[in-house]
């Protein structure tokens, strides 16, 4: 063989053997960032889901932050209505106390009155004595005694009679002052009471509210503890396809400069030789390298197909699901307007005004509604408890009354909607829709569950 078919052949030889160098390598490195790439989705979409549970957790802390802030207003107002209520104790107190001294003073005005009376039947011997009237008069000596003595006696009766009748009108008046400020003082205890009692139910309120606020911080704090892991994971994964797709440039510079030398060698080689013609090794080297690069650009053109593929879908919010209205009833949906749109008032809803702005307790608000379904009921819980006919907790139906002991027996009351929940004016959030089967409600539901005839 002449030493150019060698030089051909030979080179022949190591370009095939470059070029299956540059595949091979290549081809299995593309195939591991594949791999690494699809682990990135998985990565990159579940990061993406918690960034989802995170906002909604936030909106939760929203909403919880705006319950703390109700019912924090509802405190403060609750607060001034119980030092308002004390001090109209203290006022009516006061009063008593003065009542005290005018009715003291009124006990001696009679007595001595009475003593009046006493002396004057003693002098004349009006009565219990032994001369009635009559024999005073007959026993005048002269005409004339006969005539002063019947104008004394004259005077002393309707005297008398005077004395008699400002007796009994203080005594009356004193009855009524009595009665009057007796039942005053009675009202402003039980006030108070029942105020004592909303504002414990307000504060337990809050306490759940402050423990729901912080399970959600700290479940916010864990998925974002869990978002930082795994960005961290996949930072690592790109740091990792990064370094591969180095080493891969690197190798093809390193086999390119391998490549160059050989190239060189042989045109050394081929300048040596007296022959002007072209070497087919070197134009075979080209094809197989050429070859080489469009196996590598195939599998970059697959790799790349995959990574789109593997994007992350976004997730599906579940749609929150609200209690039905159907078969509640018009005293139920007439309600429905004020929710996210009331305030809770002690002693609202019973005029015009309260009403125009949302402003009720529970049982003002349940005889409100039920007004607008052409019933009349009682605006208070103890009435409430009497305005139908009782069921047993295992028969309820929406429409129904349904109670709780808050502050005192039967305490609250609302309106039964179905599925476990109840529409009424809640001290914290106003009119709204509560679970009595979870929660605040649910330990103090009593069971007693009234029908309206």
């Amino acid at each position: 063989m002449s030493l150019k078919k060698k030089l051909i052949v030979l080179n022949t030889t190591i370009m095939l053997g470059l070029g299956s160098a540059f595949a091979i390598p290549s081809v299995k490195a593309e195939e591991n960032i594949s791999d690494i790439q699809s682990q990135r989705t998985g990565i990159q979409s579940d990061i993406s889901e918690a960034e989802q549970v995170i906002q909604e957790l936030k909106k939760e802390q929203s909403k919880m932050n705006s319950q703390i802030a109700q019912i924090e207003t509802a405190m403060r107002e609750n607060d001034e209505k119980i030092k308002d209520t004390k001090q109209e104790i203290k006022d009516t107190e006061k009063d008593i106390v003065s009542l005290k001294k005018e009715i003291k003073a009124l006990e001696e005005r009679i007595a001595k009155r009475e003593e009046v009376l006493k002396e004057r039947a003693l002098s004349f011997q009006e009565s219990g004595g032994d001369v009635e009237y009559l024999e005073v008069v007959l026993g005048s000596k002269s005409f004339g005694e006969f005539v002063n003595r019947v104008g004394a006696v004259a005077t002393i009766v309707e005297a008398d009679q005077q004395i008699l009748s400002e007796q009994e009108a203080d005594k009356a008046d004193l009855e009524k002052k009595q009665a009057t400020v007796e039942k005053k003082l009675q009202n402003l205890k039980d006030m108070e009471v029942e105020l004592k009692g909303m504002q414990s139910q307000i504060e337990d309120q809050k306490a759940e509210t402050v423990n729901m606020k912080a399970k959600i911080e700290k479940k916010e704090a864990e998925t974002e503890a869990l978002k930082q892991s795994l960005e961290n994971k996949d930072a690592g994964l790109e740091a990792q396809i990064a370094s591969i797709r180095e080493n891969i440039k690197k190798e093809e510079e390193r086999k390119a400069s391998e490549k160059a030398d050989l190239d060189r060698a042989a045109e050394e080689v081929n300048s040596s030789n007296s022959s002007s013609e072209e070497s087919p090794s070197s134009s075979k080297g080209e094809a197989s390298a050429s070859g080489s690069s469009k196996g590598e650009s195939s599998s970059s053109s697959n790799s790349t197909k995959n990574s789109s593929a593997d994007k992350p879908a976004a997730s599906k919010t579940e749609a929150s699901s609200k209690p039905s209205s159907a078969n509640t009833g018009s005293a139920i949906t007439a309600g429905y307007k004020y929710i996210g749109n009331s305030t809770y008032k002690f002693g609202g809803g019973r005029t015009a005004s309260d009403i125009a702005n949302g402003l009720f307790d529970c049982s003002g608000f349940v005889a409100w509604a039920y007004k607008q379904a052409g019933v009349n009921l009682p605006a208070s819980t103890d009435a409430l408890k009497n305005a139908g006919r009782q069921v047993s907790d295992s028969q309820k139906q929406p429409g129904d009354l349904v109670f709780f002991n808050t502050y005192k027996t039967d305490g609250h009351v609302g309106i039964y909607v179905g599925g476990g929940k109840f529409i009424g004016s809640q001290s914290s959030t106003g009119v709204a829709i509560a679970n009595m089967e979870s929660g605040y409600w649910a330990s103090v539901y009593n069971g007693r569950v009234v029908r309206v005839n």
